[in-house]
């Protein structure tokens, strides 16, 4: 095994190390989660290399370079305004939901057309049209941090693997006897999970395209699943008003966590996979206790449906988002509620931070996309130009260019 080289990225905060192994490139993440301005270099270098063999006493100083780097980048307030880049148009019906690879090179679209569209974010042209669904496409991932994959979940009740860079279909996942509305690649990469209408969730496997488990448990439709940061844990929420965490390397349901009166609209693991946020149509969010899978805190003053949930990429604060129209940000270990996010006209459909933890961003029926400041609610900018309600949006990697994908059946890139 040989170092090649280092890069820098801030997704959460860290270093990637790129080295060959085998005569094949490799990389390998080191997350920063706790540096701030004021953190002692040195400190943090020694323990960075006691858990990491690969950074041998000869690359100490390039190291350092980087963290002071990023210190020097944390401390200094983001001021960048984003302005559109382009409008694209390829779909005929409106669009789903939008991801990023996570170089932010490419992006793809889902569409009530049948289709996703794989793009080229730096001259915003079309690569390939991925077709072969029967029915809406719904639920669009990209298998990051690899990004030479992609999945889309329909509502034909298949899901479909792909490769990213051809755009040939490699599996059709069959097996759900209803529409599939959420779906999820475990961070190895080996995996797939698909949550269906009709109440259950399945892992497959890449390689062969088999199914590997049915998750059974839930009485009414799963509409939100998502793999914890290792991938032995995935969690799934339900219309019967209840979450589960499952055991994803045998199927086994760990827990079921009880407490909300109505559907689930969205759920999240924090980055350690310590902490489980909900959000329910009941008004509230709940946090949970991945162990014991115990409630911890009931969020509650919105005054309608919380129609999303978001952690910061280090876990200590989340977001929602609500049919009210507004946000609120919490801090996730004393439970305050630090500022609101007040200003949209409509209700808030998605709500997602930066990498960098600095900024909020949120979509809205009122045709518009927010950005904001989590610690004083301001909003920073308002991103318009949909004709229509947007339904999707997303930061890329290094949290410089944004996605948003509406009803009036375009996508427009920000940088």
């Amino acid at each position: 095994m040989r170092l090649k080289r280092f890069l820098l990225r801030y997704y959460p905060p860290g270093i990637i190390l790129e080295y060959e192994q085998n005569c094949q490139l490799r990389t390998k993440c080191i997350d920063l989660l706790d540096l701030k301005p004021e953190t002692d270099i040195d400190d943090l270098l020694e323990d960075v290399a006691n858990k990491e063999p690969l950074i041998t006493p000869s690359k100490y100083e390039q190291v350092r370079r980087l963290i002071a780097k990023l210190q020097y980048k944390l401390a200094n307030k983001d001021t960048k305004k984003f302005y559109l880049f382009k409008v694209l148009r390829a779909h005929i019906l409106p669009l789903t939901n939008v991801a990023f690879n996570k170089p932010g090179t490419s992006f793809i679209t889902g569409s009530y057309d049948r289709t996703c569209k794989i793009w080229d974010t730096s001259s915003g042209e079309e690569l390939y049209t991925l077709e072969g669904h029967r029915n809406v496409v719904y639920a669009v991932a990209f298998n990051n941090p690899y990004g030479d994959k992609i999945a889309t979940g329909s509502f034909d009740k298949t899901c479909k693997l792909w490769n990213a860079n051809t755009g040939k279909c490699y599996h059709t996942f069959k097996g759900h006897t209803a529409e599939i509305v959420c779906l999820s690649f475990n961070p190895p990469s080996t995996i797939i999970a698909t949550g269906s209408m009709d109440t259950t969730a399945k892992l497959w496997d890449l390689q062969s395209g088999t199914e590997v488990a049915t998750l059974s448990g839930h009485t009414a439709e799963i509409i939100s699943l998502a793999f914890n940061s290792t991938g032995n844990k995935l969690v799934t929420g339900s219309f019967d008003h209840t979450v589960s965490i499952w055991d994803s390397e045998t199927g086994r349901r760990i827990h079921t966590l009880i407490g909300h009166h109505s559907e689930i609209s969205s759920t999240q693991f924090n980055y350690d996979s310590s902490l489980i946020i909900t959000g329910s149509m009941d008004k509230t969010c709940k946090l949970w206790d991945v162990n014991s899978g115990k409630c911890i805190h009931t969020f509650s003053g919105h005054e309608d449906e919380v129609l999303d949930v978001s952690f910061n990429f280090t876990g200590h604060k989340f977001a929602t988002a609500s049919a009210d129209g507004t946000c609120r940000v919490y801090d996730a270990y004393n439970h305050n509620c630090i500022t609101k996010l007040i200003g949209h006209e409509g209700e808030i459909s998605k709500v997602c931070f930066n990498p960098q933890g600095n900024k909020i961003l949120t979509a809205s029926s009122d045709k518009t996309a927010r950005l904001w400041d989590p610690e004083t609610g301001n909003c920073l900018q308002i991103l318009e130009g949909h004709s229509d309600e947007i339904f999707s949006c997303t930061f890329n990697y290094e949290g410089n260019m944004i996605i948003t994908g509406s009803k009036d059946n375009t996508c427009r890139i920000w940088s």
